[in-house]
This record gives C-alpha cells, structure tokens and sequence, in this order.
C-alpha cells in the first residue's frame, strides 16, 4: 500500500514539475518578447529624433539614395525601384522573420555603448542591437486656405505657407535570443528645409 501511494505522489511532483517548467518557458518567452518591442520602439524613438534634431540644424541632410540603403539608413521611396522588389533590401527588411545582418544601421543609444554587453545588468542584454530604416517619403504642403495652416496665424511660420518633409521609420529589433524579432514602423514628419 505504500508502494502505491509512494508511485502516485511521484506521479503528481513529476506532473507539478513539468508544469512549473513549461511555466518558467512560457515566461520567458515572454519576456524576450517584451524585450524586442521595446528596443525596437527605442530605435524608432532614436531614428525620430535624429531626424528632428537634423530639422533644426541649417544644412544637415540625411543622404539618402534612390537604388539603395545609404550609410545613414535612408533610402528615397520608389515604389517600383530596386529596393521595393520581391528580393529587394527594403521589403526583406521590413518582412523577413528572422534576424537579418547587413541592412540598417544599428542603434547604439545615446550612449552609443550598444545593449549587447551590459555588465551591470547582464540580464537586460539582447542578442543583436537594434536596426532601423529610413524612408524618405518627399514633401509636402500644408493646404493654403486663406492664410490658415495647421500651426494657425500665430505660428512661427506666420505669412507663410508651412511644409514637412515625411518619413517612415522601420526599426527591427531581437530580444535576448536572436529568434525572437520585432519589427516596428512609423511615419514621422519633420519641418521642412528651406
């Protein structure tokens, strides 16, 4: 009889373990998950304000190039350019599920220490940086309804018409394992060059 009952509580702690393990890689994934959305918003929040900074600055431009990803992660949008093809740089970089070398440029935050080696907190660490891309969308203007713009008559672009230059901003990032990928986007305007 304690043989038996010896065999069901072994059953039960073998079940109990099992589930605390699938548990702990539930979690786990999880987290990895977490990780990759978050350094990949932190590089689009990165590639954002690189180009708002730019903005305010007379004469810095991003160089971005037309048949290609240039040095500074910028390519102009052609739809039908080499790029945007079935097997082109920017369409595997924004669909391709796995990790891809190669494309973008790194995010090193702030910093520029990079997150792949944190002796502080090794825990915090991803496998790869963070990448993005910038498209350069072109101008455009606002409406011109009897002197009213966006900014309205007190804005600093008073008397004149008010324009933007748009972008959208691919940003793709791994959590602490390199199969887990997340991939973000936005479309950010900033002030137009004059």
């Amino acid at each position: 009889m304690a043989l038996i009952f010896l065999l069901l509580i072994s059953m039960l702690a073998i079940v109990a373990s099992q589930h605390a393990m699938l548990q702990e890689r539930m979690a786990g994934s999880l987290r990895n998950a977490q990780q990759a959305r978050m350094s990949a918003e932190t590089a689009l929040r990165g590639a954002e304000y690189k180009l708002w900074s730019m903005a305010g600055r007379p004469g810095a431009r991003l160089h971005c190039l037309e048949n290609a990803i240039s040095q500074d992660g910028c390519v102009i949008y052609r739809s039908y350019g080499a790029p945007y093809a079935a097997n082109g740089d920017v369409t595997r970089f924004q669909s391709v599920p796995g990790w891809i070398r190669g494309i973008g440029v790194a995010y090193k935050g702030p910093a520029h220490r990079g997150y792949t080696n944190n002796a502080q907190y090794p825990t915090a660490e991803l496998a790869e940086d963070p990448v993005y891309i910038i498209e350069d969308l072109g101008s455009e203007r606002s409406p011109g309804v009897s002197g009213l713009r966006e900014s309205g008559n007190t804005g600093p672009n008073n008397g004149e018409q008010a324009g933007v230059h748009i972008y959208r901003i691919t940003a793709r990032a791994t959590g602490g394992h390199a199969n887990v990928v997340s991939v973000v986007q936005s479309t950010f305007d900033a002030p137009a060059a004059r």
